[in-house]
């Protein structure tokens, strides 16, 4: 059975009249004519009864009808929705991102690729970096914005997006403040606020223990706004990304002697196909001037 030979059939149950069937669908009356029989044939029954001054549909060319109409109904909508989905007027992802970014400059990203894809729907999932990479290889995420000190997984692609410090979160007025680059010596003494979730934690804690020391957390939260209010309160201070300092109140200096980076990258899987959404997204990310963006 072939969609023409179904359009054909349903002209004719709307006309009941091949010629003008045929002159809707814009084809010669033999061919309209051949196609409907060809269907009859598969279908093992006559849809029509054919008399010298009219057409009538069969009892089984009326049950036909419905169901013939409901699959060029399925397959109109199915075309519609493939062009629809191919050309991004209507598609769909879900994005993964690390709850220790900074979402104003991701924000931005956001707004400026919703006004150019208008038709994507984003899904934002935060979590922690591990957390994420498990969804991302379950199938749950489409892509993650993410960063660890050490190599992806084999199975995962990673294409760096934007590289910021790791520095020292401190509240105004601090003596912090007058400085323009800090230690990680510069830690000890003072109250130490940790982030659960900071994918780099044990990176830094042993850098703190190899040059002999180690920190002391006052206060222990999962949430990067908690501590970030904390931080402005004066309650401590912490290591965190600079783009992610983004809170009234809060100020912050880069480490050094050593330098901290973190690479943020947009993370798939190596071996997934790309929707035409993933990939339009993908190209946005690469293509975006975060360095300048605001945060």
């Amino acid at each position: 059975m072939e969609m023409h030979e179904i359009r054909y059939f349903l002209a004719a149950c709307q006309t009941l009249n091949f010629h003008r069937a045929a002159e809707l669908v814009h084809v010669g009356q033999p061919a309209l004519t051949r196609a409907i029989q060809k269907l009859e044939a598969e279908l093992g029954g006559y849809l029509f009864h054919r008399e010298k001054t009219r057409v009538r549909l069969t009892d089984f060319g009326l049950l036909m009808r419905t169901h013939l109409d409901e699959i060029l109904q399925r397959s109109e909508t199915a075309k519609k929705t493939a062009r629809s989905f191919l050309s991004l007027e209507s598609a769909s992802l879900t994005l993964g991102v690390m709850c220790t970014i900074g979402p104003l400059r991701f924000i931005s990203f956001l707004n400026a690729f919703r006004e150019r894809y208008p038709g994507v729907e984003v899904t934002v999932i935060e979590g922690a970096a591990n957390h994420l990479t498990d969804l991302l290889t379950e199938g749950t995420l489409d892509m993650a914005l993410l960063a660890r000190p050490e190599p992806f997984d084999h199975r995962l692609r990673a294409e760096p997006v934007y590289r910021e410090r790791f520095g020292l979160a401190f509240s105004t007025g601090h003596p912090f403040e007058t400085r323009n680059t800090l230690h990680l010596t510069d830690v000890q003494g003072e109250a130490y606020l940790e982030r659960i979730n900071c994918e780099y934690g044990n990176h830094i804690d042993e850098l703190c223990r190899n040059i002999g020391f180690d920190i002391r957390s006052a206060f222990r939260s999962e949430r990067e706004d908690w501590i970030l209010a904390m931080i402005a309160a004066g309650m401590g201070v912490c290591f965190i990304a600079e783009y992610s300092a983004n809170h009234p109140g809060v100020c912050h200096r880069p480490v050094v002697d050593p330098e901290i980076i973190r690479e943020v990258s947009l993370v798939s899987v190596a071996d997934r196909a790309p929707s035409p959404a993933i990939s339009a997204f993908a190209k946005a990310v690469t293509e975006h001037d975060w360095q300048t963006a605001e945060a």
